[in-house]
């Protein structure tokens, strides 16, 4: 069962897109524990786990303690991150993807996904620019993050280099969780201001609820949580590609997505 409620209202209704992120098999281990995690492409919270795949992964690496390590799994594997912990205190996994393309057949489909991602009004610039309304491609690239609390988790996240990113302000394993949780989201060295944050959370029983909310002009945004939850936080930023990647992929406009996942504990 899915419940939808839409915190705002858009100018059409939302279709599902496709988001990609990090899923720890466990959010919380012992010092000593095992970090395991699944690389998984789904919509609403549920999808299928990717098989590590070194051609698509521009970077994939954890932090720790002052510590980075690139995850280095065999070909295949599945989970895609299954390794030793760096010890007690929060960890940061983060995968960026090789770009992607998709083809829109239509401008309809193509209005509907900016639509429900609230990227503004790009008909006008669409046409300004001469694109055609049918067969055309979009290149993507995704910049998902985990933490995953090991020990006493104690820490905090941080920005870690993605060109757009979303960064916890908030620990959810070890801070108070009454006031909500707050995540900054940045596009370069930039606070992206009044954008659309999308938040999936996913009860102990698998029901998945998704709320929109907008980030303050210091680029946060707050959303209430709830103990025994997992979460997922989507932005997604949209820009023309350059022309070396317009060369390489024939894409006409570029989505840059970034993501955050994290539980919060009983």
């Amino acid at each position: 069962m899915r419940i939808l409620p839409l915190l705002f209202a858009l100018a059409a209704a939302p279709v599902a897109a496709h988001e990609l992120w990090i899923e720890p098999l466990a959010y919380q281990v012992g010092a000593d524990g095992n970090i395991a995690a699944h690389i998984v492409n789904g919509e609403e919270f549920e999808g299928t786990n990717l098989a590590f795949l070194p051609r698509d992964i521009q970077n994939f690496v954890m932090f720790a303690n002052d510590q980075t390590v690139r995850v280095d799994s065999r070909l295949g594997d599945r989970p895609a991150l299954d390794r030793s912990s760096l010890g007690d205190g929060l960890h940061i996994v983060a995968y960026q993807t090789n770009p992607s393309t998709v083809n829109y057949p239509n401008w309809e489909k193509f209005q509907k996904f900016i639509d429900h991602k609230d990227l503004g009004d790009l008909r006008p610039i669409h046409n300004e620019r001469g694109l055609p309304e049918e067969d055309f491609l979009e290149v993507y690239t995704r910049y998902s993050k985990s933490l995953i609390g090991v020990g006493d988790a104690a820490g905090g996240d941080r920005r870690v280099g993605m060109e757009t990113e979303l960064v916890a302000l908030t620990n959810p394993y070890t801070d108070d969780m009454s006031d909500g949780m707050r995540v900054q989201l940045y596009y370069r060295n930039d606070v992206r201001g009044d954008e659309q944050i999308e938040v999936f959370e996913k009860a102990p029983d698998g029901q998945v609820e998704i709320t929109l909310h907008r980030t303050d002009s210091d680029g946060i945004g707050t959303f209430d949580v709830k103990p025994g939850h997992a979460y997922m936080v989507d932005a997604v930023y949209l820009r023309e590609p350059s022309e070396r990647l317009a060369t390489e992929t024939r894409g006409v406009w570029e989505t840059m997505w970034a993501n955050l996942t994290f539980a919060v504990p009983e």
